[in-house]
């Protein structure tokens, strides 16, 4: 990096935080993507100020074969622009080479989901350690509202705000389905495995013995401000329970085990429709991410497996 580039970075960088008022962490951010910008300049043997746009447009290039995301290229761009802007504006550039670019096209990323073995360990699991009578009673309370909660999610995809928000009534009516009350108040219906009934009235016997919450009007009290079970609060017990089993804990949510429903349910067989009205979506493109899910997981396998597969790919 040459003094020259090193001063304007530095009158930037100060017009940010003197004039706009940008928080610290701005200032680095912008800091580390123009410096990474100014040393590939300096390897082309480029100052900042002579930059002409086949330069911006090769290090984008750069970035992408460096494994940059769509993303992280789009905020690098962003950085660029500003930093032309400020130059123009201060009349030591004539023009700003960064205007005619377009942001790199950033696609709609693909839902995280696991196997259906992955699935299987985790409700394996959650089923023996609710079932382990030699723990201590609150403990295997916990241990009988997290597989409660995992089969449910798991049988029916439901929305995790819809989960730990269902009533106590749930369990008292020997349905096949639940009638379940979704975004814009719309209902509908969704089936409850024999498994998840199983686990859910296993919870709900167990929890007879703690007076306080025994007749509580959620399904999933909880003492805080809302009366039920939260959505963070679950989310942290599946990680755990993902610790104890194995798995990595980053690849488990309980947004994830929804996806997974859908997936699964989609790979073997099921109708698109079907899948769309389950999950409570008003628009079927929504769905469609997850037929997109099934796509990319088979283009990977063609991939790994095919003898062929780097001559049916190459671009």
């Amino acid at each position: 990096m040459t003094p020259r580039d090193e001063y304007l970075i530095e009158a930037f960088i100060e017009m940010l935080s003197a004039e706009r008022g940008a928080a610290e962490n701005t200032l680095a951010s912008y800091t580390k993507d123009i410096e990474d910008f100014s040393l590939y300049c300096s390897g082309k043997k480029v100052a900042i100020a002579d930059v002409e746009i086949d330069t911006i447009r090769s290090y984008l290039t750069n970035l992408a074969q460096r494994g940059y995301a769509a993303s992280s290229q789009a905020r690098k761009l962003s950085s660029l622009r500003q930093l032309f802007k400020f130059l123009y504006s201060e009349g030591i550039r004539a023009d700003d080479p960064s205007g005619p670019l377009d942001a790199p096209k950033q696609g709609r990323p693909l839902p995280k989901i696991l196997s259906e073995d992955d699935v299987g360990t985790l409700l394996d699991r959650a089923e023996a350690e609710a079932m382990d009578d030699t723990a201590k009673p609150l403990v295997q309370l916990r241990a009988k509202r997290t597989w409660a909660l995992l089969e449910v999610l798991y049988a029916t995809g439901l929305r995790v705000s819809e989960l730990v928000s269902l009533p106590a009534s749930t369990i008292k009516q020997d349905r096949r389905f639940l009638v379940v009350r979704g975004k814009g108040n719309k209902e509908r219906l969704v089936p409850l495995s024999s498994k998840a009934k199983q686990a859910m009235t296993n919870y709900v016997n167990g929890r007879q013995h703690a007076d306080k919450q025994a007749e509580s009007s959620w399904l999933f009290p909880s003492f805080g401000k809302s009366g039920h079970f939260t959505r963070q609060a679950f989310a942290r017990d599946l990680k755990d329970l993902a610790i104890r089993t194995g798995i990595t804990p980053a690849r488990v949510s309980p947004h994830v085990l929804r996806h997974a429903f859908a997936s699964h349910l989609l790979q073997n067989g099921a109708d698109l429709r079907a899948v769309q009205q389950l999950l409570g979506h008003a628009d079927i493109s929504t769905t469609q991410i997850y037929t997109h899910v099934l796509e990319e997981r088979l283009r990977q396998l063609v991939e790994e497996h095919h003898p062929l597969a780097k001559l049916m790919y190459e671009p």
